[in-house]
């Protein structure tokens, strides 16, 4: 459905813009790591590789009734998410086993290591269930930049405006090197820490130390980012590294305008 009908009108309207997609294989098991700006991400990654990607997604989004909701569902199908009950603490484990299986399929398989959408568009801390999931698997870590999709679909906006979409692919990482260490804290944290600058190497986003959904309640409490005496202000990256001398991409020139097809 995704390839026959969502595909093309999304390319149509949105004429979305792909770099270093060389880097997802041609073949075999590989994790696709992505920063999370908006909803529709989840839409326009897999549609600019020629392999079947799969994300998860809430179970509300394929249980809502009336034509809203079937809508609702039936493009979440089309667009490859998997259904993943989230209730009862067991959202971890229940997107860890999924990407398991679909790991040891050999299949691709997406993930947002921040665990929500960015509330203001920086990059916020990554958890570490990434990690587990690359030393698991064993699969390659292919780090992930969209572009624009805040822009186009701010927090609130069902309906994304219509604008350039682009997504920068970066080199797969190898964590083989950790295989059987998923048990040990330190080093979940140090491999989610390089996964996080791959990313804001690719995306050009300040990174903010603390995680996403963390910012987002200090936000619901009227506790707005930057605000006087946080540190979050400070620039900094994943890990304790050096800042990256980097900005966000833009679409190549010599392509003359022309979307990914």
């Amino acid at each position: 459905m995704k390839r026959v009908f969502v595909g093309p009108l999304l390319r149509l309207v949105y004429r979305p813009w792909v770099r270093g997609a060389e880097h997802v294989p041609a073949e075999g098991a590989a994790i696709l790591a992505s920063n999370h700006l908006a909803v529709i991400d989840s839409f326009f990654l897999p549609l600019v590789i020629d392999r079947e990607l799969v994300f998860i997604g809430k179970q509300e989004y394929f249980t809502g009734s009336g034509f809203k909701g079937r809508l609702t569902a039936g493009f979440m199908r089309g667009v490859g998410t998997i259904p993943v009950d989230r209730g009862g603490g067991k959202a971890s484990e229940a997107a860890l086993r999924t990407g398991l299986r679909r790991l040891a399929e050999g299949g691709l398989f997406g993930i947002y290591p921040e665990g929500t959408r960015s509330p203001d568009g920086r990059l916020y801390r990554g958890k570490t269930g990434i990690a587990r999931l690359a030393l698991e698997s064993g699969a390659p870590v292919i780090p992930v930049a969209m572009v624009g999709t805040d822009v186009a679909q701010p927090i609130g906006q069902r309906i994304p405006r219509v604008m350039r979409i682009g997504i920068v692919i970066g080199e797969p990482l190898d964590f083989s090197r950790y295989r059987g260490m998923e048990n040990d804290r330190f080093i979940l944290r140090s491999v989610t820490d390089e996964i996080m600058y791959a990313i804001m190497s690719l995306s050009g986003q300040e990174y903010v130390d603390v995680y996403a959904a963390t910012q987002k309640a200090r936000i619901a409490t009227g506790h707005p980012a930057g605000s006087p005496g946080a540190t979050e202000h400070l620039p900094s990256a994943p890990g304790g590294r050096q800042v990256p001398d980097v900005q966000v991409p833009v679409p190549p020139q010599d392509e003359g305008g022309a979307s990914v097809g």
